[in-house]
């Protein structure tokens, strides 16, 4: 399926062009898209992708960098998200407490976290945190809540947590929203280590 997504790309791309081309003769924006959307193998291992590429690394470095977009393909700058999705039943959050500071906003959503009862089911909660030095490693944090010494009787006294963990990073940063023949945007993921 990403192979035929990859040369769906790569034939969009040329097809529009006005007269007969190579992949060799594409805009350098272009050239990115289709390098971009290359996914088995992915661009490192695409020997016309490595050129276009690193080319792409070092001016990004440099200021008043642009970056190159392919206007036949309508796929625009790429989208970056750094963390994949947390695990199922916790919600992203960010450890940062000063909302106004510049650059706020969806890639500083950077911690999973979730509140839970560990006195429902504590085997199972001592199998997932109990060992304090492995969470210390993966960076979770379990913070008791409801302590109210004033009602010792309350049944959700010390049991009541908040897990907080960081978000997943993802491999592939990057993404290009690429519409297909139908209008329909198909989203490649790629990263720029190289």
């Amino acid at each position: 399926m990403k192979q035929e997504f990859c040369a769906a790309v790569g034939l969009a791309v040329l097809a529009m062009s006005p007269v007969p081309a190579h992949a060799e003769d594409a805009s350098w924006g272009c050239q990115v898209l289709l390098c971009a959307a290359s996914q088995s193998p992915s661009w490192h291992g695409v020997p016309y992708c490595v050129p276009p590429m690193k080319k792409l690394i070092a001016a990004i470095a440099k200021p008043g960098f642009s970056w190159p977009v392919c206007h036949e393909a309508k796929a625009g700058e790429p989208g970056f998200e750094p963390y994949e999705e947390c695990p199922a039943g916790m919600t992203a959050v960010s450890s940062r407490t000063d909302s106004d500071r510049p650059g706020f906003g969806s890639e500083n959503l950077d911690q999973c976290t979730k509140t839970e009862n560990q006195c429902s089911n504590r085997a199972a909660f001592r199998t997932q945190f109990g060992d304090a030095r492995e969470n210390k490693q993966r960076g979770v944090t379990i913070t008791p809540l409801n302590q109210n010494n004033d009602n010792q009787w309350n049944p959700d006294n010390g049991c009541m947590v908040q897990i907080t963990q960081p978000r997943p990073r993802r491999s592939e940063p990057y993404f290009f929203d690429i519409p297909n023949e139908q209008g329909v945007s198909q989203r490649a993921w790629f990263n720029l280590d190289y």
